[in-house]
């Protein structure tokens, strides 16, 4: 298909999939990078140069200057920014507070980490990969990092983290989660089930059991689950992901409800499209044509730390109010 428009720096993905010098272009530097154009499918409204930043260094600013020239287009430095959005420390806003965040080592979880590290706060980082924390630390030298390599599923992980956290903590972000393989209920297997559970549902509920107790104690505290989009509509996700993020809901709403007279807010935010490590893939043709079909019409992903503003609101006492609420912090998805 020939392309009805001229390029522009601005000109979107899915402009230059369908111009004739563009588009080979882009489909070859995919190519090169081991990847497909079907990988582009939820990114296909936004403009080509917001991928630089996106990508998280998966597609550079040299292979954007390639891909103008290649179209004749004059090279643009720096690229345009993806988003106008500014991350705006609050100092202090944590101060005197332990939070522990669960998948601090990458993607949502280590935003949410570092923002609350940088806003003055003890954060239990915990994590499956003892190298992602030790990045984190080391990224953030002058912070109060405790980190913890523990899984989340497992009785002595939660007591390794408990240990690390102390008698008090005052907050929970509950940000460690794994995607399914887009399968519906009469494809599933089991291990896809059982695992997609586990770590969504029970993971989190199991940390959350054995937090709660000491903000019961202190009378006050401040749970956000991360739930997902996929918790507000049925065409996000397979079976087992749409399932465990509803659950994910179900579970915030009725801790919301026993907990909030004693102090304790527990509240859910339920991203959109991030740019994160977890990985997507369709093991199914029916997952793939009805699921995969409405990908481009999802708003742009966005980056981890957009979703921590969210989540460190809701976890502050600027969310003091707010109780049982799921936060679409999606750009707009659940409005269509």
């Amino acid at each position: 298909m020939r392309s009805t428009r001229v390029l522009t720096e601005t000109s979107t993905i899915a402009d230059w999939l369908a111009d004739p010098r563009g588009g080979p272009a882009l489909r070859q530097t995919l190519a090169a990078g081991g990847a497909e154009e079907s990988s582009l499918g939820p990114v296909l409204a936004v403009p080509l140069p917001a991928l630089v930043g996106l990508s998280q260094g998966a597609f550079t600013s040299e292979q954007l200057a390639e891909l103008f020239s290649a179209a004749g287009l004059a090279p643009t430095t720096p690229p345009p920014a993806a988003r106008t959005w500014e991350e705006r420390i609050v100092p202090g806003r944590f101060a005197g507070r332990t939070v522990v965040v669960t998948g601090a080592g990458s993607g949502i979880g280590r935003a949410t980490a570092s923002r609350i590290a940088r806003e003055g706060g003890r954060v239990v980082a915990v994590d499956v990969s003892a190298p992602r924390l030790d990045d984190l630390v080391a990224a953030l030298p002058e912070a109060r990092i405790e980190p913890v390599v523990a899984d989340i599923t497992d009785a002595d992980g939660i007591a390794a983290i408990l240990a690390a956290a102390g008698p008090e903590v005052h907050g929970l972000a509950n940000v460690a989660g794994i995607m399914d393989d887009m399968t519906p209920v009469h494809e599933v297997s089991d291990a896809v089930w059982e695992r997609v559970l586990r770590v969504n549902l029970e993971g989190t509920m199991r940390l959350t059991r054995a937090v709660v107790p000491t903000m019961l104690a202190a009378g006050a505290g401040s749970v956000v689950n991360v739930a997902s989009e996929a918790a507000l509509r049925g065409s996000a996700a397979g079976v087992a992901y749409t399932a465990s993020k509803h659950a994910v809901v179900g579970l915030t709403k009725s801790s919301a409800f026993m907990y909030g007279p004693s102090g304790v807010r527990v509240n859910a935010v339920a991203p959109g499209g991030v740019v994160t490590n977890i990985e997507a893939r369709f093991a199914s043709e029916l997952g793939q044509a009805r699921v995969g079909g409405l990908l481009p019409t999802m708003p742009a992903p966005v980056a981890p730390e957009q979703l921590a503003a969210s989540i460190t609101f809701l976890l502050s006492d600027d969310g003091v109010n707010i109780n049982g609420v799921v936060l679409a912090s999606d750009g707009g998805w659940s409005a269509q």
